[in-house]
């Protein structure tokens, strides 16, 4: 569910007419709704409502400061990934103590901000960052707490790229080596375990692989317990998907229908979830202008401002995302490729689209584009990046400026010998 409509022909955003924001902040826009994020985030609430959870928002979806705002003031958490995820979760007034940090490549100074931040526990990936967080808080005088991130070696039928529970995927420990890997924490003296912690993946449409993968880590708990290694929280991560293109997926309500069934004989204090897109993704847009339109012989193109730098998810995963007019049109239907202006081959938004024709000057919005979509982005081909924009009922507000050509040299340091 979103609240991008059409009124009278017209896309709406929430009860702003997209084509007047577009007015106000130009082209490539990207435009969220702050009803929908909202409607999310309470979806996973109720859904888990009854046993204690902190829901965690993934920062890697979305990590605009303003969204980030809204959520904490509605209760949410940070699943973070770095530093600079952590800097921003915390300015944007995330309590640290509802803070997880995941990732497979930590730094030492990274591991001592997190510390210093108290944040609730470390998504531990390898026995070297056991190693690595143990030296830093012993460095600094304190214990860490830990879960240590086992991989159950489950398919969760998605994109290769954005399959992370297999065996030979880089992320966590395999789960046959985990019981060894938590005997090892158990003996470093700056060492707290909490929790284990399990993320197989993104943009999962069934909830099988979410149950199979818990009834793994469940056994795992059980053989800690036997072992006398007490696990207090449960973490078992993100990935549920979204409808990008007609699909059905699953909800939070049918995630927790499912897994907390599996939970009843358990006394873990906290369970923890990882949402990430499906909070995000339908909440926002990508809006494009129509430069130019192309003829070829066997192919027609519509060629708009928005390009890979702005949205690489098609070209990166050859992803679908539907396309729309901002304003419906009645003219004939054409396939069209939509193609940016970046000087690759791969710079596509849709392919092979039957769209009303396009005309020069027109606005498109590439819908579900809230999530992984300018966290993503780059100044690539030299040019700046677009503008957000934040749609509360009928008023709108910019989050974020587009960048300018300066900014594009604003920290380059020019040598003495060639000033």
């Amino acid at each position: 569910m979103h609240y991008f409509k059409y009124k009278n022909s017209e896309l709406y955003a929430e009860d702003v007419p997209v084509s007047k924001i577009v007015e106000k902040a130009g082209t490539p826009l990207y435009i969220y709704s702050h009803k929908t994020f909202l409607q999310h985030l309470n979806a996973y609430k109720n859904a888990f409502n009854g046993y204690n959870h902190t829901i965690c928002f993934a920062l890697k979806a979305n990590s605009n400061s303003a969204i980030l705002r809204l959520l904490a003031k509605n209760g949410s958490g940070a699943d973070v990934v770095s530093g600079g995820e952590l800097f921003l979760a915390l300015k944007a007034g995330i309590p640290a103590k509802k803070i997880v940090y995941a990732g497979v490549g930590k730094t030492d100074d990274e591991i001592a901000y997190a510390l210093k931040s108290r944040i609730l526990m470390f998504n531990v990936e390898s026995a070297d960052e056991l190693k690595a967080i143990n030296r830093v808080a012993a460095r600094l005088g304190v214990n860490a707490p830990i879960a240590l991130r086992v991989n159950p070696d489950i398919d969760p039928k998605t994109h290769p790229y954005i399959s992370t529970g297999l065996k030979e995927s880089k992320f966590g420990i395999p789960i046959e080596d985990a019981l060894e890997h938590y005997r090892f924490a158990k003996k470093l003296s700056n060492i707290e375990i909490l929790g284990i912690h399990k993320h197989i993946g993104s943009q999962i449409t069934k909830i099988r692989p979410f149950v199979d993968a818990l009834k793994k880590v469940l056994v795992l708990a059980d053989n800690l317990q036997r072992s006398g290694i007490n696990i207090k929280h449960l973490d078992v991560g993100g990935g549920l998907g979204i409808d990008y293109n007609n699909d059905s997926p699953p909800n939070p309500e049918d995630l927790s229908k499912a897994i907390l069934p599996l939970l009843k004989k358990y006394n873990f204090n906290l369970i923890i979830i990882e949402p990430g897109r499906s909070i995000a993704g339908n909440a926002g847009i990508l809006v494009t202008k129509a430069l130019y339109l192309k003829h070829h012989p066997k192919k027609e193109f519509v060629i708009v401002d928005a390009g890979m730098n702005d949205l690489i998810r098609p070209s990166l995963y050859n992803s679908f995302h539907n396309i729309v007019p901002v304003r419906k049109n009645s003219r004939k239907k054409v396939n069209v490729d939509i193609v940016g202006p970046i000087c690759e081959s791969g710079d596509f938004l849709g392919k092979n689209r039957k769209i009303n024709r396009v005309m020069q000057g027109e606005l498109l919005a590439v819908m579900s584009a809230g999530a992984y979509g300018f966290t993503m982005s780059s100044t690539y081909n030299s040019r700046p990046r677009p503008a957000e924009v934040l749609v509360k009922g009928n008023k709108f507000f910019i989050i974020r400026e587009r960048e300018e050509y300066s900014d594009l040299d604003r920290r380059i340091k020019m040598p003495e010998f060639l000033k």
